[in-house]
């Protein structure tokens, strides 16, 4: 045998190891039950006429979630109250509403491919914390409001919030390009996820500044590579192709922009929205940059934290609030 093909064999499973993707993990064998309610298709069968009767049968399908969908999603109160019935009609008659209907019913009448999404990332989910609830996933529409809410027991997808990016009802509405290249089906699954996420492991520093704010929403999306490891990284941040490129060719700049401008452990609000809020691009590197810079440099802090300390899980990784010590023991330093 010729002496560098052995040496090459010799080598392939320390090769093949340097390149493995610990957070891709098996999760075949992972049993979940996952349920999905489709309100928006069973709010939309709801007529003048068969009103009495679908609305007691609505809320004994999908209560709690019901009835914070009517108060707090859709403001039209209790579907309880005297007036309640005409404020459903309304919103079910309205012309937006009725044309939304009809194009998440063509996007998304068959949502089984977003189903077998949620659930291996719930999969993922169950394989890291075994004792967290795993909720049941109600899509709807919301006129236009929450893309992702979120209760005790529901994860609730807004489908007139993903029905592409040239949807003209957002041309209509006046939603800025940003935000438009976001409502596509491509990322429903990720916001949910990440939703879901901020609720379970909500901010808990010791200090609210901007790198705690950084590390925070950097944890979220580790999660999100822990849930979705075969994802794209582009729709886990919500960035094109050339957005992620930037940001990887100005990491350094970025970095020592923050550092010498002394912002990282400043409280100032206004910088920390400037830097972690949705945005067309973030005002201080210019307009080539992308919006949530600060998210993203905390993703990499995050990250080289945990290549750093493997002994650190992912549940440790959520359960850990001390950000300044994430930073600390992460060893962060772009080249």
């Amino acid at each position: 045998m010729n002496k560098n093909y052995s040496c090459l064999l010799l080598l392939l499973p320390f090769l093949i190891a340097c390149h493995h993707n610990p957070l891709d993990i098996n999760v075949s064998g992972i049993q979940i039950n996952l349920q999905i309610g489709r309100l928006d298709q069973d709010l939309f069968a709801v007529t003048p006429a068969n009103i009495g009767q679908m609305v007691p049968s609505l809320r004994n399908k999908y209560d709690p979630f019901f009835s914070y969908y009517n108060r707090e999603i859709l403001a039209i109160g209790d579907s309880r109250d005297s007036l309640y019935a005409g404020y459903l009609l309304t919103f079910l008659k309205d012309s937006t509403v009725t044309k939304a209907h009809l194009r998440a019913d063509s996007l998304y009448r068959n949502f089984q491919p977003y189903g077998r999404q949620l659930e291996q990332a719930f999969k993922h989910y169950r394989y890291y914390f075994p004792s967290l609830p795993i909720p049941i996933i109600i899509t709807y529409l919301s006129g236009y409001n929450q893309s992702i809410v979120t209760t005790p027991e529901a994860l609730g997808i807004s489908l007139d919030n993903y029905l592409g990016a040239n949807c003209p009802f957002y041309r209509q509405l006046g939603y800025p390009i940003y935000k438009k290249e976001h409502m596509v089906p491509a990322k429903m699954v990720y916001d949910a996820m990440y939703g879901w996420a901020s609720r379970q492991f909500e901010f808990n520093g010791k200090s609210d500044n901007l790198v705690s704010g950084m590390v925070y929403e950097g944890k979220l999306i580790y999660l999100l590579d822990a849930l979705m490891p075969d994802g794209p990284d582009s729709l886990k941040i919500g960035y094109s192709k050339v957005q992620l490129d930037w940001c990887k060719a100005h990491e350094t700049e970025m970095w020592n922009y923050l550092i010498e401008k002394k912002m990282l452990f400043s409280g100032d609000r206004m910088g920390m929205v400037r830097f972690i809020n949705p945005a067309p691009f973030t005002a201080a590197f210019g307009q080539k940059s992308p919006g949530r810079t600060g998210v993203w440099i905390g993703w990499q802090i995050v990250k080289s934290y945990m290549k750093k300390n493997r002994n650190v899980t992912v549940k440790g990784l959520m359960e850990e609030n001390d950000y300044h010590k994430v930073l600390n023991e992460s060893g962060y330093s772009p080249d």
